[in-house]
């Protein structure tokens, strides 16, 4: 044993050794496959291959995150809804398209009301069917107001007009650092072409602005260019139209991807868009029917109170009006709906700009490292975990890291694209699972063929999941001991028939070992009929005394069980003698280079089957020692049996008898006889123990053994009596 303990304190520092070596090598193949995962992610992310997937997900976080902002209230609507388009029908008798003097009503209206400016989302190329002077009516209304953003269509060879007109004031809008910008810049901003309103109403606005937009990928407009180029001019979007017609002396300059008005700070991607940030599904933004503003505009000259009598809703706003009739054709899909109108994208280009929080995209670098680490650390944790329940729990927790990065990335104003990190999240766990397949799988299969014979298939289980509790050698550990051994044996052979004897014994050994397993036992080996098994090897057990004693308890009931069946089938009744001790033992493979046996040797073995072979002196069946007692509680009864002497042994062992309480309480008042006559016995008084004792023989087989007892020892010296029971054989 002391060669066990030294041989144990070395397995002990090698077995830290090799865990700090395993664990090494574990994190080395979980950062290898995390980079060969991010890196094959970015080469597909790197073609573009990602792009519709992506855009997509960002509709999902745009409609679920979208809400409005405190300058979400300054903009306002004016819509030429279906209701407006009846109205001017059934009460008025106007056809479509409608003359200009109603606009220049509308225009009107919010210079009466003061709002701050008024853009237009109508570009009108063709003169009005009801004559000049409608058109020069707009015209005057727009120059009287002063802060009116007409609109101007611009494409690719579209529009009449391939430079600015002469006839028209040149715009007078400058960013600053524009030229040097430009050059630098990837981005194709110029535009070929544009569509001018006509001159009585183009030359009397304060500026104007492109109204066409560019959809980004799958028709969607998630993008603005906030400028473009024509004749070497820069041309704002309608929105921004809105905020120079009201701050004409606005200051502009950009550098890097950043322009920036009034100190407002706007990202730009690398194609000179910004990211809108969308307040809501249509209409988040206060809108009013044209045709209500039309009447209360006639209805105040006419000095009647108007539809629209808050002032409130329109002073120091920022007016947009547009069409949102379906025959009008200005429904645009956004990532907030699809029926959403080209005037309210314009809307939240100047919300955001108010506001000052345009989405940008996330740093490419940024998206790399947190790629890469995510796939890292994700290979790690499943390898370092790749039970099924572990592996499970930590796959759903990686697949929502990238939802809930990306959303804590949009509630700071980034686009961080989600799908390249889903995409390698989910590469990493199948890689993973994969590689522990081939690795893992295969010490699994080894545990389970290495183990199956002698060992629960609990603790196998718990051995797969972690393998590493598994310390083979010369390990010291406290174990519970079980020995037993089938009583008369050797008559009950040479009764039997090879093939009978063979019978018997594996269908009892099988019965037996069951209820081993079932109470997490390991089973070291069979000797003939007789098993032994221990607990708390190779995993740590809590409460293993109890497993142990409930196993002997169970098997002893069911061979009561099957004793009729063999007495029937092999005319002899079967008895079962098991010892039980709990100690320190070494434990785990012993043997030579070429054969060995996961076993136990020390003391505390010994004891163990020095009890098994005790229960025959007293006649009875199941006894423990007081180490085994010591940690079972009150789960079961007990009886004390004696202070008993082993063969090659000095010092004494109190041994009990385990079993059921209801058992006990069937013979308690025998075993309350038996008790006094055990103290009588253990204080020398051998006269009384033996009249005590002889009351019960016939109801107590250890009762009789020790009256027989008390009568061979009559003639003892009692000088030095300690009350104890020698065994003579083992």
């Amino acid at each position: 044993l002391q060669h066990v303990g030294c041989y144990s304190k070395k397995l002990n520092g090698t077995l830290l050794m090799k865990n700090v070596s395993d664990m090494t090598k574990k994190l080395l193949q979980g950062t290898v496959i995390g980079v060969i995962v991010a890196v094959a992610v970015l080469c597909i992310w790197m073609t573009g291959a990602f792009e519709r997937w992506e855009a997509m997900a960002w509709d999902l976080r745009v409609s679920f995150f979208a809400g409005p902002a405190k300058t979400t209230e300054d903009v306002v609507l004016i819509l030429l809804d279906q209701k407006s388009l009846d109205w001017g029908k059934e009460e008025n008798g106007l056809t479509w398209p409608w003359p200009r003097e109603l606009y220049a009503a509308i225009v009107n209206f919010c210079n009466r009301y003061e709002a701050k400016a008024l853009a237009i989302d109508v570009v009108f190329t063709e003169p009005s069917n009801y004559g000049v002077e409608d058109d020069q009516s707009f015209g005057t209304a727009a120059e009287n107001y002063g802060k009116v953003a007409g609109a101007v269509s611009f494409g690719d060879n579209a529009g009449k007009e391939k430079k600015w007109p002469e006839r028209l004031p040149l715009p007078d809008e400058s960013i600053e650092n524009l030229k040097q910008w430009l050059a630098a810049t990837k981005a194709d901003l110029v535009l070929d072409s544009a569509s001018m309103p006509i001159d009585e109403y183009a030359a009397k606005v304060a500026v104007l602005s492109n109204v066409s937009a560019r959809a980004d990928i799958g028709g969607i407009y998630r993008r603005m260019n906030l400028f473009s180029m024509f004749d070497g001019r820069p041309v704002f979007s309608l929105g921004m139209g809105a905020y120079l017609a009201a701050h004409p002396n606005a200051d502009m300059k950009i550098s890097g991807n950043i322009l920036e008005i009034d100190g407002k700070k706007v990202p730009l991607d690398d194609e000179g868009r910004a990211i809108l940030r969308y307040r809501g599904p249509t209409r988040t933004h206060k809108a009013f029917s044209a045709a209500a503003v039309v009447r209360s505009e006639i209805q105040l000259i006419n000095g009647e109170k108007p539809v629209l009598d808050n002032k409130r809703d329109f002073m120091g706003k920022y007016v947009l009006f547009g069409f949102s009739a379906p025959g009008l054709l200005d429904l645009r899909p956004a990532p907030v709906g699809g029926a959403y109108t080209g005037v309210e994208i314009h809307a939240t280009s100047l919300d955001n700009l108010l506001a000052g929080d345009f989405m940008k995209d996330a740093p490419a670098y940024a998206l790399v490292i947190i790629l890469v680490l995510l796939c890292i650390v994700c290979s790690i944790g499943g390898i370092l975990f790749p039970g099924p329940l572990e592996s499970f729990s930590l796959s759903v927790f990686f697949v929502m890291v990238p939802p809930v990065l990306s959303i804590l990335a949009y509630e700071r104003g980034f686009w961080l694209q989600v799908i390249p990190l889903g995409i390698g999240v989910v590469l990493s766990i199948a890689f993973v699972q994969g590689f522990n397949y081939a690795t893992e799988g295969r010490q699994k299969r080894y545990i389970k063929d290495a183990f199956k014979y002698y060992l629960s298939p609990h603790v196998i289980e718990e051995l797969i999941k972690n393998p590493d509790s598994l310390a083979l050698g010369g390990e010291r550990r406290t174990l519970s001991i079980f020995f037993s051994d089938i009583e008369g044996f050797t008559s009950i052979s040479e009764m039997l028939k090879p093939e009978e004897l063979t019978e018997l014994l594996n269908d009892f050994l099988t019965a037996m070992t069951d209820i081993i397993y079932d109470e997490y036992g390991t089973v070291d080996k069979y000797e003939g009929d007789a098993i032994i098994a221990f607990w708390n090897a190779p995993l740590n057990l809590n409460g293993h005394e109890q497993y142990a004693v409930s196993a002997a308890l169970r098997c002893q009931k069911k061979l009561k069980e099957l004793r009729p069946l063999y007495k029937e089938k092999y005319g002899k009744e079967i008895h079962m003698r098991v010892g039980l001790n709990t100690g320190l033992a070494a434990v785990g493979n012993f043997g030579s280079n070429t054969r060995f046996n996961y076993t136990m040797l020390g003391d505390a073995v010994n004891l163990a089957a020095r009890l098994e072979g005790a229960n025959k002196d007293f006649g009875i069946y199941s006894m423990i020692s007081e180490s085994t007692l010591k940690k079972i509680g009150d789960k079961f009864a007990v009886r004390e049996i004696a202070r008993l002497v082993v063969v090659g042994k000095k010092k004494p062992v109190t041994v009990f008898e385990p079993m059921y309480h209801e058992d006990f309480d069937a013979m308690k008042p025998v075993y309350e006889v038996f008790e006094k006559g055990l103290k009588k016995f253990y204080s020398g008084d051998l006269h009384d123990a033996e009249m005590i004792f002889a009351s019960i023989r016939d109801k107590d087989p250890a009762a009789a053994r020790y009256e027989k007892k008390c009568i061979a020892l009559e003639n003892t010296d009692m000088s030095d009596w300690q009350g104890l029971w020698v065994l003579t054989s083992k």
